[in-house]
């Protein structure tokens, strides 16, 4: 897990004004069942160019809301975003308040998403000045907003709130799931080119008595190398915290499918299944940077696997034919 102590954040936000990149593609949520507040999102800005990439664009308030400041950022604006879910004010008197007081004077080049759940049920609005790069747009939800510009076309957010609203379990999992509905070759269409669909992304969730700096997730790619989508980067550190099944569109419970052993492990991984997966299966193993160190395609049932992976922690992958995906962490010494 990734995290960024919430004063260097701060102190980022507040000397950062001039920065002008665009948030590409994002995503806010609540989870009304369990107070969880969710933040995620990708864009073809990052480091060096912006140290934290796009991730100093969200704000989250553990048990209060989360506040997406994009297209020509502005520091300034953000604050003023932030003291306003403060002090209680509804999304939609923030944007307008955001709007009439925009300290560039120019609201026309913002993009806003905000979700709250100060009363009993969740509180939504979202923003796109008309001045901000195409294609953009957004959309609304009864506990979750979702915003982009620069995109490849409405078809982005469409695919993430369909992601979003078919995946089941926790607000993490749909998340994720709403971010990989996004990665698509020029997503943001700057990193059409690199053949990646953003340079930068982050996922973000606090239960609701998490303190501002330690949320339960917390995990942030700030840039990836060449050719790397830091979708599948966010994807690899996101499976070694938080355990879900992808089948198609859908996530739910994690079941235990196999176990590894021993683990940590030395040069050879022993796989034993608890249920034999549907043949043919492929397993795959990634580092922390989201690249494919390992992948061969099996028929048989428990096997082991020889290596030569230098020492560190990975994503151990088995992907049944249907779709459906299995991870578990693995820790070689």
């Amino acid at each position: 897990m990734k995290t960024v102590p919430f004063l260097i954040l701060l102190g980022l936000l507040i000397t950062s004004s001039s920065i002008t990149g665009q948030d590409t593609f994002s995503i806010v949520a609540v989870d009304t069942i369990t107070g969880e507040l969710g933040s995620a999102g990708a864009s073809c800005i990052g480091a060096p160019q912006i140290p934290q990439g796009c991730y100093i664009l969200s704000d989250v308030i553990p048990g209060i809301g989360v506040i997406h400041t994009q297209a020509s950022y502005n520091a300034a604006n953000q604050s003023y975003a932030r003291s306003l879910m403060l002090d209680g004010i509804p999304p939609e008197e923030m944007i307008e308040l955001l709007v009439q007081n925009d300290v560039g004077n120019n609201p026309n080049i913002r993009q806003y998403g905000i979700v709250d759940f100060y009363t009993d049920s969740p509180r939504t609005a979202a923003y796109t000045g008309a001045n901000c790069l195409n294609y953009k747009n957004h959309i609304v939800g009864p506990n979750y907003t979702i915003q982009g510009n620069i995109l490849l076309g409405q078809q982005i957010l469409d695919s993430m709130e369909a992601r979003f609203l078919a995946t089941e379990g926790e607000l993490a999992c749909k998340l994720m799931a709403a971010m990989q509905g996004a990665k698509v070759v020029g997503a943001d269409t700057r990193c059409i080119n690199a053949g990646i669909s953003s340079l930068s992304a982050f996922i973000r969730v606090a239960k609701p008595d998490d303190p501002t700096n330690e949320l339960y997730l917390d995990i942030n790619i700030p840039s990836t190398t060449t050719g790397v989508d830091p979708i599948d980067s966010l994807q690899v550190l996101f499976d070694l915290e938080i355990n879900c099944i992808i089948t198609g569109m859908s996530k739910s419970t994690q079941t235990e499918k196999f176990r590894l052993f021993p683990n940590p492990a030395g040069d050879l991984i022993h796989i034993e299944f608890e249920q034999l997966p549907a043949s043919p299966y492929d397993i795959e193993i990634f580092d922390v940077a989201g690249n494919k160190v390992i992948s061969r395609r099996e028929e048989k049932g428990q096997l082991q696997i020889k290596h030569q992976l230098p020492p560190g922690i990975y994503s151990f992958q088995i992907r049944e034919a249907d779709g459906s995906t299995f991870n578990k962490k693995l820790i070689v010494y």
